[in-house]
């Protein structure tokens, strides 16, 4: 559901962090980087342009991907123009930034999903229903804001509650079935008890989890 090539807050704008260069590799320019994209084959494919951030201005450099190549799980990669040991050295720490990759529907970048409006899913698909009265109004429980997106292997959203409260939900389309960008909001279906005040554990559920072993990584 999710792309991790992540916005930084002093990005140039529209363009998303892709990688920071490390040390030089060889002395034909190659250098290491360190990846803040899940997509590094196409990042760093023949041909492709990242951008660094000139310290002056909102300036950007155009760095065009010679070639790549992975070992040991690490990626190296090799600029255009940058031929040796001393200009790769001199690249060092520069954060390179791409275009937005055009998405499949149900994949999403961090900064989609700041601000957006929590519902639950019962509520709005009622509303939304063949069934539903015509020119009925819909009120819906008004569980908060997204305020933050913590990444890792299964990405986490800080809700927040309009009495300030706030609690973590696994973006996942199991619990987060809908997220409708275009009117601001994405719905939830949590199990009782992961919500604060909505709906209780299950207590046949936390009965049988008493004594069992943890599940396998």
């Amino acid at each position: 559901m999710h792309t991790n090539s992540v916005p930084d807050p002093q990005q140039p704008q529209e363009l998303l962090r892709v990688c920071r260069i490390g040390k030089a590799q060889g002395l034909k320019g190659e250098v290491s980087v360190e990846l803040y994209t899940d997509d590094p084959h196409a990042r760093f494919a023949p041909g492709e342009v990242l951008y660094a951030r000139e310290s002056a201005a909102d300036a950007l450099r155009p760095y065009t991907v010679a070639a790549a190549r992975t070992f040991k799980n690490r990626w190296y990669v090799r600029f255009e123009g940058v031929d040796d040991r001393n200009a790769a050295e001199a690249l060092r720490n520069t954060v390179l930034y791409g275009e937005p990759q055009e998405l499949d529907d149900d994949e999403f970048y961090p900064k989609d999903l700041l601000g957006l409006e929590v519902y639950l899913e019962s509520e709005v698909s009622a509303a939304n229903a063949d069934d539903a009265p015509e020119g009925a109004e819909f009120e819906f429980t008004d569980l908060g804001k997204v305020v933050d997106v913590i990444e890792g292997a299964q990405w986490l959203l800080k809700i927040r509650m309009p009495n300030r409260e706030a609690f973590l939900l696994p973006f996942v389309e199991a619990l987060v079935p809908e997220v409708n960008l275009e009117e601001g909001y994405l719905t939830v279906d949590p199990p009782g008890g992961l919500v604060p005040g909505i709906g209780e554990p299950d207590i046949a559920d936390t009965a049988d989890s008493v004594g069992a072993a943890p599940p396998s990584a």
